[in-house]
């Protein structure tokens, strides 16, 4: 079986599903009670675009072994795709409840938490996780997305700090956690994080006009003016363009006076 389960593998792999299938159908008439074969099964089938049959071959994998963490997963992307939101909660919480330290069938329930603007009990699981993996920088992350979206700046401050502790030169970690400095007016520590969002990638399109725009609001002309000279190297639209260089054309006369 294990040579079997070997090459159907590597036929999905592949992306020949088709051919994979042909094995897996074999195995399932060797153990028709293996959920592993049930739940590869519906993975074809879902790569295929036959999600009813994907479905009905996942529920079946956990109907035999409700403690198969990958199969809710995959299941619930299944869900989403169709727009079935209510469904995929539905499944995850009888996955969380199945699998309680399970921190992958955790963090999708707390995405369709999130997906279904149910913040309150987002934020219950996210703290389960990180109870369980006090170092998911996931997880913190998710946390300032919600508190950012609630607009509690300060708590989204505190957990995208966290995600910085935690994960290096990440460009879109330093932007967000701009954007919620600026939202909490601290505009000294919104520009030192644009800034290092630019450091880290000097092709960020949106820290160079976000830090201008700060520096202009502060009063650092010489500063608003670079950097805003330098947003119009990229490739941004006419509109922006134009807008942006009324804006510099203000600044140098300012400047100038």
């Amino acid at each position: 079986m294990d040579d079997k389960v070997k090459e159907a593998l590597t036929l999905f792999k592949s992306e020949k599903y088709e051919d994979a299938l042909k094995i897996f159908f074999e195995l399932q008439e060797e153990d028709k009670l293996n959920p592993h074969v049930y739940s590869n099964i519906g993975l074809c089938y879902s790569k295929m675009g036959q999600d009813e049959r994907a479905e009905e071959n996942y529920l079946k994998a956990l109907s035999i072994d409700a403690g198969l963490a990958q199969t809710y997963i995959n299941l619930a992307d299944l869900y989403y795709k169709e727009g079935r939101i209510a469904d995929a909660l539905e499944l995850l919480q009888q996955g969380a409840y199945e699998l309680p330290e399970n921190v992958g069938v955790l963090h999708y329930l707390a995405r369709f938490f999130i997906e279904d603007k149910r913040y309150t009990d987002a934020i219950d699981v996210l703290d389960k996780i990180l109870d369980l993996s006090p170092e998911n920088p996931d997880a913190y992350w998710d946390l300032g997305m919600v508190y950012f979206e609630l607009g509690d700046w300060n708590s989204a401050i505190a957990n995208f700090e966290e995600v910085l502790e935690k994960l290096d030169n990440n460009e879109l970690a330093y932007f967000q956690t701009a954007l919620a400095y600026e939202a909490n007016d601290e505009i000294d520590k919104a520009i030192s994080n644009y800034l290092k969002a630019i450091a880290v990638n000097d092709k960020f399109i949106p820290a160079y006009k976000k830090a201008a725009t700060l520096f202009m609001a502060r009063g650092d002309i010489d500063d608003a003016i670079e950097y805003f000279e330098d947003y119009l190297k990229f490739d941004i639209p006419d509109e922006e363009k134009n807008s942006t260089e009324e804006i510099l054309v203000s600044l140098r006369k300012k400047k100038q006076a």
